[in-house]
């Protein structure tokens, strides 16, 4: 026999119904689930993560915890939306580990070995008055511009990470932006 796996009644079964019997623990539907979107999430992982090595490892914690929350899911139906929401947020997980993070109120302007005492007090200043611009913004908008601008996250990666559409990530960006260099003009 070769190694090839016959197909079962549930593989050609409607998400809702497969993933509806798999938060009832049916291990078998689960499995289905496996097969039906670890392609997709490995790809998607794969995207996040610019590397092929941690792709295997989120997805199969993204599986481990879809099934273990498995019976939480409101909708079997969008099971699919689901399972890839919690594949990006653990490959993100991972991205995020992998970077120092920074806050952007920690941030202290690094003055060149020369610096006058006035110098150095207008570099600080600087920051001061980029921190009090960004607490101006909204919450959207500042995630969004601190998860670009210090974090150096894709459009995707915040979109993932906030839970929001791209366009509404490219729209808080050009929003903040505009705010920024209204606001700091004096500062150029």
């Amino acid at each position: 026999m070769s190694g090839r796996r016959l197909p079962g009644p549930l593989d050609g079964a409607d998400d809702r119904i497969v993933a509806g019997r798999a938060a009832d623990g049916e291990v078998a539907a689960f499995a289905v689930l496996v097969r039906r979107y670890a392609p997709m999430m490995r790809a998607y992982a794969r995207r996040i993560l610019n590397a092929g090595t941690d792709v295997d490892d989120v997805v199969q914690e993204a599986f481990v915890t879809a099934w273990q929350r498995l019976p939480e899911l409101e909708d079997p139906g969008r099971v699919k939306n689901w399972l890839m929401r919690i594949a990006g947020r653990k490959a993100l997980d991972r991205v995020r580990a992998s970077r120092p993070q920074v806050s952007v109120d920690l941030v202290e302007p690094r003055a060149p070995a020369r610096a006058s005492p006035p110098d150095i007090v207008e570099a600080r200043a600087g920051v001061d008055a980029l921190g009090a611009v960004l607490r101006t913004l909204t919450d959207t908008e500042r995630k969004c511009w601190v998860l670009r601008e210090v974090g150096g996250y894709s459009y995707d990666e915040i979109g993932a990470e906030l839970d929001i559409p791209v366009s509404t990530v490219r729209g808080a960006l050009a929003r903040a932006r505009r705010h920024i260099i209204v606001r700091m003009d004096g500062w150029r």
